[in-house]
């Protein structure tokens, strides 16, 4: 039997078996009888309430979730700041803060969804897209290669197993094919369920990092009850249940569905295959060298105990092979994908200009506060945000453990004090930043004033030496004095940029607070001149994220342009 006639007979015989029955935890087919939730099939084995539902080729289907995010509007607020890795997790897993963000916006209340394949991608549903040809001809699986030969049961089983052993660039091609199916003119109801923007459909493409692992630590649900920062959503101590890791799957896959679902409704984001991403593997998510595919979840080959929703590790795309001495596209036997539906951020002209109005009251207060606007190296700002969020956990463990609350006040006590302390320290460093760049400032501005002086006599001396060689010497002093006084200026410019920069990564309360002690004591014209210009250089930076020497340079020539004390 040829492999195309092979693909024929293949889906008439999965489908006939398959699509009007399903499979119950034991594996065995059963009656799908539900009423509240869609059918129960091959593609859909858990089915339940809020499935999104998409078609595939052969009455095939794609499962999804949807996820909300915490927030509204487009850009959000800072109830979108998560934190992402596992201080005691890898090299490759960091504690970062960023701000989750959804793809697609949900009725009229303003809030957005990340929605996400509840399952692994399978053999079958790669099948139903590419056709059984593509499968033996990319899949670097020797069992997938014995399909032809496989009935009943055996056949199902295999074909529900996540699709492995492909490459990246078979995956980005699967993924297209099924764009180009599903927005085919001539089939306008294939899309009739896809989430859109402003009436523009989703599409298919790999969940981002961050995506994967908000939805992997259960979402808002996990954030509200305090164990969004756990290593997993649920105990260790069962993850058998709830995934196929080195313990009880021994390096085999196993069809999708079979563990149990988690708060969010999906199955597998851990252990059976590993899943690819749509971002480069960086050493810090966000920065670091770019190098291959990012794959997240464990995998039938991942021990239980290192499971974790912060677990990366790096798919080599183009992986060198020592004994050939040649590269190579990587296959790998426990690396797959599940899908994620997107959207481009500008989908309109009309939801462009939307999202420029709503930016220019984020940029002016909310950015400030964002991960983005703020930099990683204010070791004092993120420990202010981190022990903030142990009250949340405290208040928790109190509510659950009524035994414990003498001992957990003792604690909260400690905390509130910490913060206290770190309060002062932000109020205390932003006070002295401010203090010595209006230092810097001042140095500058006299220096600005002694060369505007150097400039008239230069010109003086330059007059005369045209007259007489006799003021040649004069010239050259004059001209040695205002060099040395502008590699100065160079100095102090310096010095106040970064501490302007410094000093525009914190809050505005602490900003304020540092303006509001400079001005409590008496300063000169020329003092009060340059705490003028400084606000306005912190306030710059504070909204652009970028210091502007050029600018507030020529504001100080400006400023101190025939300037007398």
């Amino acid at each position: 039997m040829s492999n195309k006639v092979f693909s024929v007979w293949c889906w008439a015989t999965f489908l006939s078996i398959l699509v009007t029955a399903g499979i119950g935890d034991n594996g065995l087919l059963v009656e799908t009888a539900l009423a509240e939730v869609p059918p129960q099939t091959v593609y859909n084995p858990k089915p339940a309430e809020n499935d999104l539902i998409l078609p595939m080729p052969g009455d095939a289907e794609m499962v999804f979730r949807r996820v909300p995010v915490p927030g509204k509007g487009f850009w959000g607020d800072q109830e979108r700041i998560i934190q992402i890795g596992d201080a005691a997790g890898g090299i490759f897993e960091g504690l970062q803060r960023t701000q989750i963000s959804g793809s697609f916006p949900v009725g009229k209340e303003n809030v957005w969804e990340i929605v996400l394949a509840k399952y692994e991608l399978t053999r079958g549903q790669y099948t139903a897209v590419m056709g059984m040809d593509a499968l033996l001809a990319v899949s670097g699986d020797p069992e997938d290669q014995k399909l032809p030969t496989l009935k009943g049961r055996a056949l199902r089983d295999a074909l529900m197993r996540p699709l492995t052993y492909v490459s990246y660039g078979d995956v980005l091609e699967f993924i297209r094919r099924y764009n180009q199916w599903l927005f085919d003119p001539e089939y306008p109801e294939r899309i009739a369920a896809m989430p859109r923007v402003d009436g523009a459909p989703g599409f298919m493409r790999l969940p981002a990092e961050d995506e994967w692992e908000y939805c992997a630590r259960g979402g808002v649900a996990s954030t509200q009850a305090g164990t969004f920062d756990n290593g997993l959503p649920f105990p260790i101590a069962e993850a058998q249940e709830y995934a196929w890791h080195l313990g009880n799957a021994k390096h085999q896959l196993r069809p999708v569905g079979l563990r149990k679902a988690d708060v969010l409704g999906f199955h597998d984001l851990f252990g059976n295959a590993q899943e690819m991403t749509s971002g480069m593997f960086r050493p810090e998510i966000w920065q670091g060298k770019p190098g291959g595919v990012a794959v997240r979840g464990g995998s039938v080959s991942t021990q239980p105990m290192d499971l974790r929703s912060a677990q990366r590790a790096e798919l080599d795309v183009y992986a060198w092979n020592v004994d050939k001495n040649i590269i190579e596209e990587r296959r790998s036997f426990n690396t797959g994908l599940r899908l994620a539906i997107g959207s481009n951020v500008v989908v309109t002209s009309a939801q462009r200009t939307q999202i420029e109005q709503e930016y220019e009251t984020y940029r002016a207060d909310l950015r400030r506060t964002m991960p983005v606007g703020r930099t990683l190296d204010n070791l004092v700002a993120q420990a202010t945000v981190q022990l903030g969020s142990a009250d949340t956990i405290l208040a928790r463990l109190m509510k659950d453990n009524p035994a414990l609350n003498e001992p957990l006040m003792a604690v909260q006590a400690t905390l509130d004090k910490a913060k206290e302390r770190l309060e002062l320290a932000q109020r205390e460093s932003a006070r002295s930043l401010a203090q010595d760049a209006a230092r810097n400032g001042v140095n500058l501005s006299v220096y600005l004033s002694r060369l505007e002086r150097l400039t008239a006599t230069l010109k003086t001396a330059q007059e005369l030496a045209a007259v007489s060689s006799r003021y040649q010497e004069q010239v050259a002093a004059v001209e040695k004095s205002m060099q040395e006084l502008e590699k100065a200026m160079g100095e102090q410019m310096r010095g106040y940029q970064e501490k302007v920069g410094s000093l525009g990564e914190y809050e505005g309360t602490y900003i304020e607070y540092a303006f509001e002690q400079l001005g409590t004591k008496e300063m000169t014209k020329r003092e009060q001149v340059v705490t003028e210009l400084l606000k306005l250089h912190v306030q710059s930076f504070a909204e652009q994220r970028r210091a502007d020497v050029e600018v507030w340079l020529g504001e100080f020539h400006k400023r101190f342009d025939g300037f007398s004390d």
